[in-house]
């Protein structure tokens, strides 16, 4: 689905990625992880077609994504943090998006309808508090049903119950054989989500592995422990 061979990326003077490649196909949930300044914010901005690489290629479904911009159609963004007009109100900004997107699939309403945004469409963007800005993100990246998901700490702010709600919807939708890239801190909450890892540092892909491939490798159930013994171990 998304190929990613040799790319390397330089802002001044301070390498950002150094010749990174990674497959990554239908039906994984992949957590992208590693220390901060590991590059995979610049990664995934690549992906997004929002930073232009200085070298290597990418592909999405087999067609360079250089030069063009519709395979983003295919493509929900969830950010850490999501910048909205602070006057618009919530409704305005989920029809502004419509249009924007101008989609003729039938839209997914799940988490609109279980975040019950319904009886909030009237606020300002303004009054809202980070964990319900996080589940309008959260709503507009899944509502257009596109084929990849990139989701930058979903979880982030959510309250325990929204956190639930967010990744069985995660699971369910990784189900239906959708590319789900997740970044997270929090890899406690990735256990029952995710298939694969890759772990950055130093602008640089230290390991890809499959999740069962990591706990079998280091004898730890937990994905966190494994993590640990592996870098240890290096």
């Amino acid at each position: 689905m998304i190929e990613i061979k040799n790319i390397s990326k330089k802002f001044g003077k301070l390498e950002v990625l150094k010749n990174v490649s990674a497959s990554c196909n239908s039906g994984q949930c992949i957590a992208l992880i590693g220390p901060n300044g590991c590059g995979k914010t610049t990664l995934i901005k690549s992906i997004l077609g929002m930073v232009i690489p200085d070298s290597g290629s990418m592909e999405f479904n087999q067609k360079s994504i250089f030069g063009d911009y519709l395979y983003r159609e295919k493509i929900g963004y969830m950010p850490q943090i999501g910048r909205y007009p602070d006057t618009m109100t919530i409704g305005e900004i989920i029809e502004m998006v419509k249009k924007i997107r101008n989609s003729k699939d039938n839209l997914d309403e799940d988490l609109f309808r279980d975040f019950e945004i319904e009886k909030m469409l009237n606020k300002q963007m303004r009054t809202l508090s980070g964990g319900t800005t996080q589940k309008i993100s959260a709503v507009l990246a899944f509502m257009f049903n596109p084929d990849v998901l990139i989701l930058d700490e979903p979880t982030a702010g959510l309250d325990p119950l929204a956190a639930e709600v967010l990744k069985e919807k995660i699971i369910k939708e990784k189900g239906k054989g959708k590319l789900i890239l997740i970044t997270s801190h929090l890899l406690s909450e990735l256990d029952d989500l995710i298939s694969e890892i890759i772990f950055m540092q130093e602008g640089k892909i230290f390991f890809h592995k499959k999740v069962n491939e990591l706990k079998e490798e280091t004898q730890e159930d937990k994905i966190s422990k494994a993590i640990a013994k592996i870098l240890r171990a290096n």
